[in-house]
């Protein structure tokens, strides 16, 4: 993808007038801060730009430098100048792809922290022990990333996995790292319950849910119904005594939200509140990528909760992904979250690769 050199005076330049706008001494606060978000997206961008047009204009000057066997160039400068134009020529397509990559549309939500949600599917006591090892990769993953995990709900198994867990995850571009999870997780092992040696195969849904502000998401009263019960089920010596559980209806979606973890009705309903959000926010995208052609259904899938992406066999202590046929023996590593970051930015990086395919082909 080549960009021109009046696209990338115009980034730069762009640059320049919002850096020059921030130091005004008359700017209101508000605008202040609408400068300094867009200098945060710009700068990066810029940068790169920067870098194409030195290693461009580099190139320029040592063409005439190197000049031809007429010109009068000392013998061994022209030499020198052509090693270091071969240097400058391998290094430039990087530099433009690097460029191409910063100019991408980006997905609105990508910064956004996400609401991870984990249910066991098919498979019973094993699959909610596989959801539990999921939850956990997760946790350790994040955990590398410098992100905090919260806990909203869970309902345990009694072997000690989840049938439902619920967490919301903050950080730094935890979206855009974590959206490829959604989908069917499938392991294939050895259940310890299991005697006579036999693999069995289960599966959990993983679904990533970017976390809208309230400002996104507007929900009025009215299209609330709110029950409130006696909480049930393993919670302490609290569960049956009060009505603290809370069930939140969104009348014109349909869409349910139960929480009960809390002794407190308030905090019930507040985590209830932030679990609907995300629900009827990601809804609310869904429906409008389905508005757009063929939207986002590239290398790594539509996202689907339905669509198997991945497998995790125990007996060979593989993980494939077969979105991108990406195989890796390395198991155990995964599963205790460094490992998964492989997989991850594998993932974004075929993505990436399918978008600036995408945009050649309109170019």
């Amino acid at each position: 993808m080549h960009i021109s050199a009046e696209r990338i005076a115009q980034i730069e330049a762009r640059r320049d007038e919002v850096q020059a706008a921030m130091t005004r001494a008359d700017l209101a606060p508000e605008a202040f801060v609408k400068l300094s978000k867009e200098y945060a997206e710009i700068e990066p961008v810029a940068r790169a730009a920067h870098e194409v047009r030195r290693l461009r204009q580099e190139l320029a000057a040592l063409d005439v430098m190197a000049g031809g066997e007429e010109s009068d160039a000392d013998p061994l400068m022209r030499e020198m100048a052509q090693e270091e134009m071969q240097l400058l020529k391998s290094q430039l397509p990087d530099a433009e792809r690097a460029l191409a990559l910063q100019l991408l549309p980006r997905d609105a939500a990508d910064a956004r922290p996400a609401m991870l949600e984990i249910r066991a599917g098919t498979g019973g006591d094993e699959a909610a022990l596989f959801a539990g090892d999921l939850f956990r990769m997760y946790q350790r993953y994040a955990d590398t990333q410098g992100w905090k995990m919260e806990l909203l709900s869970a309902n345990a198994s009694e072997q000690g996995g989840f049938k439902e867990v619920v967490a919301s995850v903050n950080g730094t571009g935890v979206f855009a790292k974590l959206k490829f999870e959604s989908g069917v997780h499938r392991v294939q092992r050895v259940p310890a319950t299991e005697s006579g040696g036999r693999i069995h195969t289960s599966a959990a849904t993983v679904a990533i849910l970017p976390e809208p502000e309230e400002v996104d998401v507007q929900i009025a009263d009215s299209d609330l119904k709110i029950d409130i019960y006696r909480a049930s089920g393993a919670g302490g010596q609290h569960v049956n005594t009060t009505d603290s559980a809370v069930r939140i209806t969104h009348l014109p979606s349909g869409i349910v939200v139960t929480q009960q973890d809390e002794r407190s009705q308030h905090k019930n309903k507040a985590k209830a509140m932030q679990v609907l959000r995300a629900r009827i926010y990601e809804a609310e995208r869904e429906r409008a990528a389905s508005e757009q052609a063929g939207a986002r259904k590239a290398m790594v899938g539509s996202g689907d909760r339905s669509e198997r992406i991945r497998t995790y066999n125990f007996p060979q202590g593989r993980v494939t992904d077969h979105r991108i046929n990406l195989t890796l023996h390395r198991l155990p590593e995964i599963l205790e979250g460094p490992g998964l970051s492989d997989v991850i930015n594998a993932l974004v990086a075929e993505d990436e690769a399918a978008r600036l395919a995408q945009l050649d082909g309109v170019g």
